[in-house]
Protein backbone atom coordinates (compact mmCIF):
# COMPACT_ATOMS: atom_id res chain seq x y z
CA UNK A 1 0.00 0.00 0.00
CA UNK A 2 2.84 2.59 0.67
CA UNK A 3 3.47 1.86 -2.72
CA UNK A 4 0.36 2.67 -4.61
CA UNK A 5 0.21 5.73 -2.45
CA UNK A 6 3.99 6.79 -3.25
CA UNK A 7 3.00 6.69 -7.27
CA UNK A 8 0.12 8.62 -6.42
CA UNK A 9 1.54 11.13 -4.54
CA UNK A 10 4.91 11.51 -6.88
CA UNK A 11 2.15 11.49 -9.72
CA UNK A 12 0.09 14.64 -8.55
CA UNK A 13 3.37 16.22 -7.80
CA UNK A 14 4.13 16.28 -11.30
CA UNK A 15 0.87 17.11 -12.69
CA UNK A 16 1.14 21.11 -12.90
CA UNK A 17 -2.26 21.03 -14.60
CA UNK A 18 -3.49 20.75 -10.72
CA UNK A 19 -2.72 24.07 -10.19
CA UNK A 20 -4.09 26.13 -13.30
CA UNK A 21 -6.59 27.94 -11.61
CA UNK A 22 -10.07 26.28 -13.67
CA UNK A 23 -9.32 23.14 -12.26
CA UNK A 24 -11.09 23.60 -9.23
CA UNK A 25 -12.75 20.44 -9.77
CA UNK A 26 -9.77 18.18 -10.33
CA UNK A 27 -8.46 19.21 -7.05
CA UNK A 28 -11.73 19.01 -5.25
CA UNK A 29 -11.18 14.92 -6.68
CA UNK A 30 -7.21 14.88 -5.42
CA UNK A 31 -8.04 16.01 -2.54
CA UNK A 32 -10.61 13.34 -2.08
CA UNK A 33 -8.50 10.79 -2.96
CA UNK A 34 -5.50 11.93 -0.53
CA UNK A 35 -7.79 12.45 1.85
CA UNK A 36 -9.33 8.68 1.67
CA UNK A 37 -5.10 7.81 2.46
CA UNK A 38 -4.41 10.37 4.79
CA UNK A 39 -7.57 10.68 6.98
CA UNK A 40 -7.25 12.92 10.10
CA UNK A 41 -4.26 15.18 8.86
CA UNK A 42 -3.71 15.18 12.44
CA UNK A 43 -3.44 11.84 13.19
CA UNK A 44 -1.19 9.22 12.97
CA UNK A 45 -2.28 6.81 10.37
CA UNK A 46 -0.82 2.71 10.73
CA UNK A 47 0.81 3.82 7.32
CA UNK A 48 2.33 6.94 8.00
CA UNK A 49 3.45 4.33 10.83
CA UNK A 50 5.89 2.55 8.63
CA UNK A 51 6.48 5.06 6.22
CA UNK A 52 10.28 5.11 5.84
CA UNK A 53 9.91 7.68 2.17
CA UNK A 54 8.90 10.47 3.83
CA UNK A 55 5.97 10.17 1.33
CA UNK A 56 2.83 11.18 3.87
CA UNK A 57 4.91 14.49 5.03
CA UNK A 58 4.88 14.93 1.28
CA UNK A 59 1.37 14.22 0.92
CA UNK A 60 0.49 16.82 3.57
CA UNK A 61 2.45 19.43 1.61
CA UNK A 62 1.01 18.87 -1.72
CA UNK A 63 -2.72 18.69 0.10
CA UNK A 64 -2.14 22.08 1.97
CA UNK A 65 -0.86 23.83 -1.17
CA UNK A 66 -4.55 22.31 -3.25
CA UNK A 67 -6.21 23.60 -0.50
CA UNK A 68 -4.63 26.88 -0.14
CA UNK A 69 -5.17 26.95 -4.19
CA UNK A 70 -8.66 26.22 -3.48
CA UNK A 71 -9.03 28.55 -0.56
CA UNK A 72 -8.32 31.65 -2.97
CA UNK A 73 -11.03 31.33 -5.29
CA UNK A 74 -13.91 30.83 -2.59
CA UNK A 75 -12.63 33.73 -0.34
CA UNK A 76 -13.13 35.40 -3.97
CA UNK A 77 -16.21 34.24 -4.40
CA UNK A 78 -16.97 35.16 -0.47
CA UNK A 79 -15.90 38.84 -1.51
CA UNK A 80 -17.88 39.52 -4.51
CA UNK A 81 -21.23 38.25 -1.78
CA UNK A 82 -20.17 40.27 0.61
CA UNK A 83 -20.27 43.43 -1.52
CA UNK A 84 -23.74 42.29 -2.81
CA UNK A 85 -22.51 42.19 -6.52
CA UNK A 86 -24.06 39.74 -8.83
CA UNK A 87 -22.93 36.46 -8.15
CA UNK A 88 -21.03 35.34 -11.28
CA UNK A 89 -17.96 33.61 -9.99
CA UNK A 90 -20.46 31.67 -7.99
CA UNK A 91 -22.59 30.80 -11.14
CA UNK A 92 -19.44 30.32 -13.20
CA UNK A 93 -17.92 27.72 -10.73
CA UNK A 94 -21.13 25.72 -9.96
CA UNK A 95 -20.86 25.24 -13.80
CA UNK A 96 -17.66 24.27 -13.72
CA UNK A 97 -17.75 21.82 -10.63
CA UNK A 98 -21.69 20.04 -12.02
CA UNK A 99 -21.43 17.06 -13.92
CA UNK A 100 -22.38 17.48 -17.60
CA UNK A 101 -25.57 15.48 -17.65
CA UNK A 102 -28.94 17.09 -18.19
CA UNK A 103 -30.55 15.66 -15.12
CA UNK A 104 -29.41 16.03 -11.78
CA UNK A 105 -28.36 12.72 -10.45
CA UNK A 106 -30.62 11.28 -7.94
CA UNK A 107 -30.40 10.00 -4.31
CA UNK A 108 -28.96 11.72 -1.42
CA UNK A 109 -24.97 10.72 -1.90
CA UNK A 110 -22.88 14.35 -1.68
CA UNK A 111 -20.49 15.04 -4.35
CA UNK A 112 -18.02 17.56 -5.79
CA UNK A 113 -20.65 20.87 -5.72
CA UNK A 114 -20.83 19.98 -1.80
CA UNK A 115 -17.43 20.34 -1.29
CA UNK A 116 -17.51 23.97 -3.16
CA UNK A 117 -20.32 25.35 -1.34
CA UNK A 118 -18.52 24.16 1.99
CA UNK A 119 -15.97 26.25 0.86
CA UNK A 120 -17.72 29.60 0.29
CA UNK A 121 -20.09 29.62 2.97
CA UNK A 122 -18.01 28.25 6.10
CA UNK A 123 -21.31 27.33 7.52
CA UNK A 124 -19.98 26.15 11.34
CA UNK A 125 -21.09 22.83 12.51
CA UNK A 126 -23.06 23.71 15.55
CA UNK A 127 -19.97 22.77 18.76
CA UNK A 128 -22.91 20.78 20.34
CA UNK A 129 -25.50 19.08 17.99
CA UNK A 130 -28.29 17.16 19.23
CA UNK A 131 -27.45 13.42 18.94
CA UNK A 132 -31.55 12.29 18.99
CA UNK A 133 -34.05 14.17 17.43
CA UNK A 134 -37.25 14.18 19.77
CA UNK A 135 -40.31 12.07 17.93
CA UNK A 136 -41.14 12.55 14.35
CA UNK A 137 -38.19 14.81 14.02
CA UNK A 138 -35.84 13.74 11.33
CA UNK A 139 -31.80 13.67 11.95
CA UNK A 140 -30.37 17.04 10.12
CA UNK A 141 -28.41 16.45 6.57
CA UNK A 142 -27.93 19.86 4.69
CA UNK A 143 -29.39 18.99 1.13
CA UNK A 144 -26.79 17.88 -1.38
CA UNK A 145 -26.02 21.21 -3.33
CA UNK A 146 -26.98 20.25 -6.63
CA UNK A 147 -30.63 19.24 -5.37
CA UNK A 148 -30.57 22.86 -4.59
CA UNK A 149 -29.37 24.16 -7.40
CA UNK A 150 -32.24 21.68 -8.78
CA UNK A 151 -34.76 23.15 -6.62
CA UNK A 152 -33.59 26.74 -7.63
CA UNK A 153 -34.49 26.25 -11.25
CA UNK A 154 -37.36 24.35 -11.19
CA UNK A 155 -39.47 26.68 -8.95
CA UNK A 156 -38.61 29.42 -10.75
CA UNK A 157 -37.82 31.21 -7.59
CA UNK A 158 -37.70 35.06 -8.03
CA UNK A 159 -37.06 38.38 -6.37
CA UNK A 160 -41.40 38.66 -5.72
CA UNK A 161 -41.40 35.55 -3.90
CA UNK A 162 -40.45 34.52 0.16
CA UNK A 163 -38.81 31.07 0.56
CA UNK A 164 -39.74 29.67 3.66
CA UNK A 165 -37.67 26.84 4.13
CA UNK A 166 -39.05 24.31 6.72
CA UNK A 167 -36.49 22.37 8.86
CA UNK A 168 -33.35 25.08 8.01
CA UNK A 169 -30.96 23.73 9.44
CA UNK A 170 -27.56 25.21 8.65
CA UNK A 171 -29.20 27.36 6.57
CA UNK A 172 -28.00 25.95 2.66
CA UNK A 173 -31.04 26.20 1.02
CA UNK A 174 -32.32 30.08 2.05
CA UNK A 175 -28.79 31.21 1.46
CA UNK A 176 -27.83 29.95 -1.41
CA UNK A 177 -31.27 30.65 -2.86
CA UNK A 178 -30.87 34.42 -1.71
CA UNK A 179 -27.45 35.00 -3.21
CA UNK A 180 -28.46 33.06 -6.72
CA UNK A 181 -32.08 34.93 -7.05
CA UNK A 182 -32.15 37.67 -4.53
CA UNK A 183 -35.45 36.10 -3.21
CA UNK A 184 -36.50 36.84 0.42
CA UNK A 185 -35.95 34.03 2.59
CA UNK A 186 -37.06 32.34 5.65
CA UNK A 187 -35.49 29.41 7.93
CA UNK A 188 -37.53 27.38 10.45
CA UNK A 189 -35.48 25.54 12.42
CA UNK A 190 -36.02 23.57 16.01
CA UNK A 191 -32.80 23.39 17.11
CA UNK A 192 -31.24 26.50 18.27
CA UNK A 193 -27.49 25.21 17.72
CA UNK A 194 -28.18 24.99 14.40
CA UNK A 195 -29.91 28.67 14.14
CA UNK A 196 -26.91 30.51 15.83
CA UNK A 197 -24.87 28.75 13.03
CA UNK A 198 -27.30 29.87 9.96
CA UNK A 199 -27.51 33.56 11.53
CA UNK A 200 -23.23 33.66 12.05
CA UNK A 201 -23.19 32.52 8.29
CA UNK A 202 -25.76 34.72 6.96
CA UNK A 203 -24.16 37.86 8.74
CA UNK A 204 -20.89 36.77 7.37
CA UNK A 205 -21.79 37.16 4.11
CA UNK A 206 -23.38 40.45 4.67
CA UNK A 207 -26.98 39.42 3.63
CA UNK A 208 -29.69 41.03 4.84
CA UNK A 209 -32.75 39.51 3.70
CA UNK A 210 -32.59 36.59 5.49
CA UNK A 211 -34.14 35.30 8.74
CA UNK A 212 -33.48 32.65 10.68
CA UNK A 213 -36.53 31.72 13.29
CA UNK A 214 -36.04 29.18 16.11
CA UNK A 215 -39.07 27.82 16.20
CA UNK A 216 -41.44 24.59 15.80
CA UNK A 217 -42.68 24.50 12.29
CA UNK A 218 -46.11 23.39 13.79
CA UNK A 219 -46.44 26.93 15.42
CA UNK A 220 -44.35 29.11 12.66
CA UNK A 221 -46.41 31.49 10.96
CA UNK A 222 -46.62 30.82 7.43
CA UNK A 223 -48.21 33.77 6.22
CA UNK A 224 -45.87 35.83 4.27
CA UNK A 225 -44.64 32.19 2.38
CA UNK A 226 -44.96 31.64 -1.03
CA UNK A 227 -42.26 28.72 -1.51
CA UNK A 228 -41.87 25.87 1.18
CA UNK A 229 -39.34 23.56 0.72
CA UNK A 230 -38.94 20.48 2.85
CA UNK A 231 -36.06 17.85 3.35
CA UNK A 232 -38.02 15.35 5.00
CA UNK A 233 -37.60 17.49 8.31
CA UNK A 234 -40.68 15.48 10.20
CA UNK A 235 -42.89 12.75 9.82
CA UNK A 236 -46.27 11.45 11.02
CA UNK A 237 -48.42 13.47 12.67
CA UNK A 238 -45.98 16.85 12.86
CA UNK A 239 -46.10 16.46 8.69
CA UNK A 240 -49.69 16.31 8.69
CA UNK A 241 -49.82 19.59 11.02
CA UNK A 242 -47.84 21.12 8.62
CA UNK A 243 -49.46 20.09 5.51
CA UNK A 244 -52.89 21.24 7.07
CA UNK A 245 -51.13 24.70 8.07
CA UNK A 246 -50.32 24.98 4.10
CA UNK A 247 -53.57 23.80 3.10
CA UNK A 248 -54.63 26.78 4.71
CA UNK A 249 -52.18 29.20 3.27
CA UNK A 250 -53.29 28.00 -0.16
CA UNK A 251 -56.73 29.55 0.28
CA UNK A 252 -55.44 32.79 0.72
CA UNK A 253 -52.82 32.59 -2.48
CA UNK A 254 -51.12 30.19 -4.54
CA UNK A 255 -48.17 28.28 -3.14
CA UNK A 256 -45.31 26.18 -4.23
CA UNK A 257 -44.51 23.38 -2.01
CA UNK A 258 -40.97 21.83 -3.14
CA UNK A 259 -39.96 18.50 -1.42
CA UNK A 260 -36.91 15.61 -1.40
CA UNK A 261 -36.79 12.84 0.39
CA UNK A 262 -39.38 10.66 2.03
CA UNK A 263 -41.80 13.14 2.69
CA UNK A 264 -42.41 13.75 -0.89
CA UNK A 265 -44.86 10.82 -1.05
CA UNK A 266 -46.58 11.48 1.96
CA UNK A 267 -47.06 15.21 0.14
CA UNK A 268 -48.14 13.50 -3.23
CA UNK A 269 -51.06 12.37 -1.29
CA UNK A 270 -52.81 15.65 -0.80
CA UNK A 271 -55.43 16.36 -2.57
CA UNK A 272 -55.06 20.06 -3.43
CA UNK A 273 -51.43 20.04 -4.55
CA UNK A 274 -50.48 18.82 -8.26
CA UNK A 275 -47.33 17.80 -9.00
CA UNK A 276 -45.27 19.15 -11.86
CA UNK A 277 -43.67 15.52 -12.25
CA UNK A 278 -44.02 12.29 -11.20
CA UNK A 279 -43.19 12.37 -7.26
CA UNK A 280 -39.55 10.80 -6.79
CA UNK A 281 -38.17 10.98 -3.25
CA UNK A 282 -34.69 10.88 -4.58
CA UNK A 283 -35.08 14.63 -6.62
CA UNK A 284 -36.46 17.70 -5.89
CA UNK A 285 -40.30 18.07 -6.66
CA UNK A 286 -42.28 20.26 -7.24
CA UNK A 287 -45.97 21.13 -6.14
CA UNK A 288 -48.14 23.52 -6.62
CA UNK A 289 -51.81 24.54 -5.16
CA UNK A 290 -54.66 24.23 -7.04
CA UNK A 291 -56.62 26.79 -8.38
Amino acid sequence: MISDFHKLVTHLEADSSLFEHDQLRMRIETLDALDACLGDPDAETPLAAVDRTGIFDRAKALRAKLESTNAAIYNSIRNQIQRGDPPLQLRHWIDRCADNAKTTNPGLAYDVLDELISGVLEAREPDIAPLRPPPEMVFYQPTPARHIFQFIRLSALSESDTLVDLGSGLGHVPILASILTGVQAIGIEAEQAYVDSARECARGLHLDHITFFHQNATDANLSGGTVFYLYTPFTGNTLKTVLRKLHNESEHRSITICTLGPCTLTVAKEPWLTASAIPDPNQITIFRSRP
